[in-house]
């Protein structure tokens, strides 16, 4: 991909500009030109892995997600390859709407694709391609969706529709019942579930706070914007954090081919007025992740996005994913709306959070503790509060970076008796340094953790409750990234091997350090930190950790049984407050 030289002059982190942004753009257009098929109704990329929804699909895919970047590019030229889409598409070779086909979520592509260049393309129609197009989007107005962020795709076809005035009634429905299913999953403090659960992951950003504010800002709806601007606003406060000093977005969660999509609520934060980031920031972030994925060689020599993340890669691909599901990363371009003299694109870029400093932030709606380090850049994930329905190790490991990716043999878990699950995930809190959370592996045997965080240094404690005594258990850290050191150093229950057993009686307690880092040498962990753990003596049964740092103070976490000493599932934890009279120490 040719891209104009940097310019550090404006663009001090990343090089990049507005001309980066658009090149990258006409490159991704041009690469997937030739697979266009004749009537330029489908685009059949290459790959050797069909959806499950077939070819055809496929095809459509790659029409009306290509057709998004198109939109935000506002190119008339390439613009007018996709109306010759439309001349074929709808109502012939497009396969038809119905309830939860992958259809629906690419008609909401073309809608809002035809909404956001309605002059430039929709007016310029002739009356019996605009009517098939709308008759064909108009089954989407009807069609069940996923109970998830599907919900917001009848909505976005209707925001179009109505203000066509193409079935207003129908339309105006389909907005409002959409609209009311989503807000039963928003959990505060910016954040949605992706449906129902604890599903937390980018889905907020490139489709929750994209397709709602979107729409209100489309609709010129003051009232509806302030509420869902609001909490867009509060969600970049966090979201800004997910992105290490290189630019990588977190590995977490479904659905990462999509790669700089991550860009989007940055973009769409400036784009609407609803952003506390500096303009400079905001495109520090957007054109890091970019470059980070196009110095990484997520295109390929065809000048194509495959499926994976910076190169092919199937360990990350879902089953609903096929060769043009890649190109959701359209999204990353939103900021191509603003125009070239907006701020967001005149303004020096300024530091984004993991350039600023050691940090340790916790997000309580999802219970995540967000530790970066400015030295190496890394932003690590402490995750104690979401999950996928299913085991998924993109959901379901304690922790997550920007320099790791989850490896088979479960990097970032507890394996007791053999079984590394981790279902049911109940929040415990999070704070200043700390996080915990319970967990069940199966049922009657629980595991309560808490991770205490310092610069890149980690202090974890799990607490195994209702395992017949004997029972073995291991624990496991990070995966060593390309550029990162991961260490794991035993401290209570563990042999140097980080395996232990159950103790007789009760719930035992396994303590260990651990560390991701890029710091080529790095102090030893023993120099940074020291661990005693102490029976408290107001609970028989139950443990006090303390961790003293080297430069700082003393943190105190009690694991208790509220319930009883017995109550293995009941078991918490929580931070107490140093000096704690009537402790005596069982073992350091």
């Amino acid at each position: 991909m040719e891209l104009p030289a940097d310019d550090r002059a404006s663009s001090p982190y990343t090089g990049y500009t507005r001309a980066h942004w658009e090149a990258a753009a006409d490159a991704l257009l041009a690469a997937v030109e030739p697979y266009a098929t004749p009537d330029r109704a489908l685009y059949h990329l290459p790959g050797d892995r069909p959806s499950r929804s077939g070819r055809l699909s496929d095809g459509l895919e790659g029409y009306a997600r290509t057709l998004l970047l198109a939109a935000f590019r506002r190119d008339e030229a390439a613009l007018g390859r996709y109306a010759e889409g439309l001349a074929a598409g709808p109502g012939g070779v497009w396969p038809r709407i119905t309830d939860r086909g992958q259809p629906l979520v690419e008609a909401a592509s073309v809608a809002l694709a035809l909404r956001l260049t309605r002059p430039l393309l929709w007016d310029r129609l002739d009356d019996t391609v605009r009517g098939r197009t709308a008759a064909w989007l108009a089954d989407a107005l009807t069609a069940e969706p996923w109970p998830c962020n599907w919900e917001l795709f009848p909505v976005t076809v209707g925001g179009f529709l109505a203000e066509i005035g193409h079935r207003e009634e129908a339309a105006r429905a389909a907005i409002d019942r959409g609209l009311e299913r989503v807000e039963g999953w928003y959990a505060g403090d910016g954040w949605y579930t992706d449906g129902e659960g604890r599903k937390f992951d980018y889905y907020n950003g490139w489709a929750m706070h994209l397709y709602t504010v979107l729409h209100a800002w489309l609709a010129d709806d003051g009232e509806l914007l302030a509420v869902y601007g609001r909490r867009l606003s509060r969600h970049l406060a966090d979201y800004a954090r997910l992105f290490g000093g290189d630019g990588a977005p977190l590995h977490q969660g479904r659905s990462l081919t999509y790669r700089f999509a991550t860009a989007a609520p940055l973009w769409l934060g400036a784009l609407t007025g609803h952003t506390p980031l500096p303009a400079g920031e905001t495109r520090r972030l957007a054109s890091g992740t970019l470059r980070y994925f196009l110095d990484g060689g997520a295109v390929d020599a065809r000048g194509l996005l495959p499926l994976g993340w910076l190169g092919p890669d199937t360990s990350l691909v879902q089953s609903y994913s096929g060769p043009a599901s890649p190109y959701w990363a359209s999204k990353g371009f939103l900021g191509l709306l603003l125009p070239p003299g907006h701020a967001v694109w005149t303004a020096p870029e300024e530091p984004a959070p993991a350039d600023r400093a050691d940090a340790a932030h916790p997000v309580p709606a999802p219970n995540w503790l967000l530790q970066s380090t400015r030295s190496d850049g890394v932003v690590r994930l402490h995750n104690h509060g979401s999950e996928d329905v299913r085991y998924d190790p993109y959901y379901t490991r304690l922790g997550y970076s920007t320099a790791t990716a989850p490896v088979p043999s479960y990097d970032n878990s507890v394996i007791v008796d053999g079984d590394p699950s981790r279902t049911g995930i109940e929040p415990l809190g999070t704070g200043e340094g700390w996080i915990a959370s319970r967990h069940t592996v199966r049922a009657g045997i629980t595991v309560t953790s808490l991770v205490a965080v310092r610069g890149a240094v980690e202090v974890r404690a799990h607490l195994v409750a209702g395992a017949a005594p004997g029972t073995p258990v291991r624990v496991t850290g990070w995966p060593s990234g390309a550029d990162t050191r991961a260490e794991l150093l035993a401290v209570t229950g563990l042999q140097p091997d980080l395996t232990g057993v159950t103790d007789d009686p009760g719930p035992t307690l396994f303590v260990a350090l651990a560390r991701l880092t890029g710091e080529p040498d790095p102090l030893p962990l023993t120099d940074l930190v020291s661990v005693a753990v102490r029976q408290a003596g107001d609970a028989p049964r139950g443990h006090e950790v303390w961790v003293t740092w080297a430069a700082g103070p003393v943190a105190v976490f009690r694991f208790t049984a509220p319930d009883g000493p017995t109550a293995g599932p009941a078991w918490s934890v929580k931070p107490v407050a140093p000096p704690h009279n009537g402790s005596r120490e069982s073992r350091t």
